[in-house]
Formats: C-alpha cells, sequence, structure tokens
C-alpha cells in the first residue's frame, strides 16, 4: 500500500486533474490512498474572504467560479459543491455579524479548499470508471490538539486511522482532505501551510506503508530555490536527517514537519513531478548514499526575528537560561539558533506570534531587544561532519560577498551549517554559497576531464585543492 499526496497545483486545473487519475490508475495495484490539497490559489483566497467578512464584506464569488470552472471542464455536475458553499457562506456571516475572527474560526474557513478539492477529485474518478469516496481526514480518525493554525495529531489518532481505513477501503479508493482535522472538541483545525504533506505522512504512518509520494511541480527536493538559482538541481536521496534539515531551513516541496511520522516508522518519502512523472525525483530514506560533494543543498529562511537578552546577572549564575526557556515555553515561542556568552543569549525565531508577550516578561529581569529583518542561510549534507573544509569555504563566499554572519550555528548531528544573514543579503548569500559548492565543483570535474596542456590556471588551481 501506498500514500500518494497531490499539491494545490496538481490539482489545479481540469488537466492536471486528468493527469492525477491517471497516475493514480497506473498504481491501483499498489493500493494507493490519495490525499488532496487545495486547489492552487484557494487558501489564501479563503483567508482573504474571512478577513473582508471581518470587515463587513461577504463574496466567495470568485472562489466558486474557480470551482465551477474546473467541474464544467471535466464534465460534472457544477450542484456537487452546492453544500460547501452554503456552509461556507454560513461561517462568513458569522464572522460580519460577530465582528470577530477568531483562530478557531479562520481554521474552519480555511479547510474549504481542501473539501471542495476531495469531492471535485473523488467525483472525476468515478466518472473515469474508479470507484473512489471523498472523505475528510477527521471523519477518517485525524484528532488533533487545539492548536489553530498549526495543530499537532493526539497520539490515539494513528490507531483510530487505522482502523477507520480498514473499514472504508470497502468503499473503493480513498480521496482524503490533506491539511485539516479536528480537536477533541470538534472544532476543526488546520495543520499550518503546506500541511496536506503532514496529513500524508501521518496516514502513512498510521497504516505502516511501503511508500509515501509527494507529488508536486518540481522534480523533487532542489539544491537550492530555482526562483533563485535556476542551475539548481534535483537530489537524489537524502537521508531523514536531511531532509528534516531542508525542510524546516526553507524547501517550499515538504512541510517542516513532514518527515517525523515517517521516520518513526522508517517509511521512504518519494518527491516527484505531476507534470513530469517520469523524472525520478528524490527518494527520502533512512540513510541515503553520499552525495559526490559534502553538501547537498542551500537553503534560506526569510522572516526572521533576533532576541537578545542581555544582564550582568548571569555571570557565574545558574538557573538564567532556563528561566529564559521557560518564558519561551509559556508564551509557546518556537526557537531556532541560539548563542550565548557570559553575560548574553541570542536566539531567533520565524514568528512573532506570542513575541510581545514573551519580550514583557524577560524584561522583567534582563535587558531584552528584538531585531527583525533577518534571515538564516544554511548548507545541508551528511558529508559536512567528515569534510573539515566545509567551514572555511562556507564563511569564504559569505566572505567574497561581504556578508557579515551575525550567528553561526552547527547541530549536533554536523549536518546543517547555518549562519543569521540580513534579510536584504540573504538572495546574494545562497547564490554565493550554491556557486561554491555546487557550480564550482562542477567546473573542477569540467576542468579535470582536459587535458592538462588545456587547462586554465584558476581551474587547475582549484583541483589541486582537492575539493570533493
Amino acid at each position: 500500500m501506498i500514500v500518494m499526496k497531490f499539491g494545490g497545483t496538481s490539482v489545479g486545473s481540469a488537466g492536471s486533474i486528468r493527469a492525477v487519475v491517471e497516475l493514480v490508475r497506473a498504481r491501483l495495484r499498489r493500493k494507493p490512498l490519495v490525499v488532496v490539497s487545495a486547489l492552487a490559489g484557494v487558501t489564501d483566497a479563503l483567508e482573504s474572504a474571512a478577513r473582508a467578512a471581518l470587515r463587513g464584506t461577504i463574496s466567495v464569488a470568485a472562489i466558486r467560479r474557480r470551482h465551477v470552472d474546473v467541474l464544467r471542464e471535466l464534465d460534472l455536475a457544477t450542484t456537487l459543491i452546492d453544500p460547501e458553499f452554503r456552509e461556507l457562506d454560513e461561517i462568513l456571516r458569522g464572522i460580519q455579524l460577530l465582528g470577530e475572527l477568531s483562530p478557531r474560526s479562520l481554521d474552519y474557513v480555511m479547510s474549504f479548499g481542501e473539501r471542495l478539492a476531495v469531492r471535485i477529485l473523488a467525483a472525476f474518478f468515478v466518472k473515469s470508471g474508479i470507484t473512489a469516496t471523498a472523505i475528510d481526514a477527521y471523519d477518517l480518525g485525524l484528532v488533533t490538539d487545539s492548536g489553530f493554525g498549526r495543530a499537532r495529531p493526539l497520539d490515539r489518532a494513528y490507531d483510530r486511522i487505522a482502523e477507520v481505513v480498514l473499514r472504508e477501503r470497502r468503499r473503493g479508493l480513498l480521496i482524503v482532505t490533506g491539511y485539516i482535522g479536528k480537536d477533541e472538541r470538534g472544532n476543526v483545525t488546520t495543520l499550518g501551510r503546506n500541511g496536506s504533506d503532514y496529513t500524508a505522512a501521518i496516514i502513512g504512518s498510521s497504516l505502516g506503508v511501503e511508500e509515501i509520494q509527494i507529488w508536486t511541480d518540481v522534480n523533487g527536493v532542489m539544491s537550492a530555490d530555482p526562483e533563485l538559482i535556476p542551475s539548481a538541481r534535483s537530489i537524489a536521496e537524502l537521508s531523514f536527517d536531511e531532509a528534516s534539515e531542508v525542510a524546516y531551513y526553507g524547501a517550499k516541496v515538504l512541510h517542516p514537519a513532514t518527515i517525523q511520522p515517517a521516520v518513526s516508522k522508517n517509511i521512504p518519502v518519494r518527491v516527484l513531478n505531476t507534470h513530469a512523472p517520469t523524472e525520478p525525483g528524490t527518494l527520502i530514506i533512512g540513510r541515503a548514499r553520499k552525495s559526490d560533494g559534502p553538501v547537498k543543498a542551500i537553503v534560506c529562511k526569510r522572516g526572521i526575528t533576533v532576541v537578545s537578552v542581555v544582564s550582568t546577572r548571569m555571570l557565574m549564575q545558574h538557573g538564567f537560561l532556563a528561566k529564559i526557556f521557560d518564558v519561551f515555553d509559556r508564551q509557546r515561542v518556537v526557537i531556532d539558533l541560539v548563542a550565548t556568552s557570559e553575560v548574553s543569549v541570542s536566539c531567533t525565531t520565524d514568528s512573532d506570534e506570542n513575541l510581545d508577550a514573551a519580550i514583557r516578561e524577560l524584561r522583567g529581569f534582563a535587558d531584552a531587544r528584538v531585531q527583525g529583518r533577518h534571515a538564516i542561510v544554511a548548507a545541508i549534507g551528511s558529508g559536512i561532519r567528515e569534510a573539515r573544509d566545509v567551514p572555511a569555504r562556507f564563511f569564504g563566499a559569505l566572505g567574497r560577498e561581504r556578508i557579515g554572519a551575525e550567528m553561526i550555528s552547527q547541530g549536533a548531528t554536523r549536518t546543517n551549517l547555518s549562519a543569521l544573514v540580513r534579510e536584504s543579503e540573504v538572495s546574494r548569500a545562497v547564490q554565493a554559497l550554491h556557486r561554491e559548492f555546487f557550480d564550482d565543483d562542477a567546473a573542477c570535474v569540467a576542468a579535470a576531464a582536459r587535458p592538462a596542456s588545456r587547462r586554465k590556471a584558476p581551474l587547475a588551481g582549484v583541483v589541486r585543492r582537492g575539493r570533493s
């Protein structure tokens, strides 16, 4: 059995939906379960509709027209989605009347994208001769905590999903909503943007499937963001550790939490291109083969805020760090990079949520300062732990571009070397690092292949440095 997850661009048009049906049809012998995202752009449109309702305006005409156009192109009844739009209209009118948009209400509104998508897709599977049933993930057993906007599954969800899938599969191919669940009180929750990947991994882990497939619009996980690096290449294999780092620090094709449920059951995750299905994509497994070089990807994460805590009372005192992180824990502020000195602690977070409250608490016993507009740039690869020249090359590449690293970090697994830079410099930083670890390596290989008499001196010099 496999899980096949299709993202918004994979179901964004009638033509794409037809392609999805054929991809699934070709894998029916592997007993697929299909997880679907909202049509591309619909989640953003729903969020905008919720905020417009708060301002007193209710209009979902454009969202409805988008889905009706797809239904017509697929020759399906446009009344198929009427119940969902009636429900959506009711919740938007409630937001308008109350003049309040709570995180709970926003999650409810944003759940409709996936709910609409699975009903359209299931109906077209049936029209194409494949018995299929649309089912919302919460009806499949995906119960979560009440962390609206970033909910996480409860432990009992895994057993429940396995039980319900066993029963529901008798109704044919299951087409399941990604991204959404329900808490124990029955409130709709969402798993965070791009959370359909997470849904696929949760279901795959629950069922102990042979493989989780993430179908997207690129040829697997790339060595860098193709928008920044047009020459970025597809990575053949990543270890779970590497993929977790790549996802957390910016890979758009994976939800940061996707990997964990797969790791727990050692289930391979394969990232594939819906529009180029013959491409091998990227295979994510427990232990990946070594690549030609120590670094597999250069990634970045924008929107980083730095919190600096300074107090002379920290000098020679135990418990000071615990006190700081107790504040972050109470306020649910997620911390990434951390640097300390005798009298100061600096750390980064990628969200402003609850940050003001945390700063107020910190200022009760220390001088706390906040600086925004930063970014983290990182080199990812298990080969970093063995290649001693990586730090020199990393910071040398940044130095040649006159980009200063305000914080640096290398975790215990040594698969990630990170630096904090100004957000205005992140594009140049990624480009410089990709040249250093990928483009330059390619030049080295080409130089080594040429006869000695034809090699140019600078390239020959690079080869003699023995880069891996």
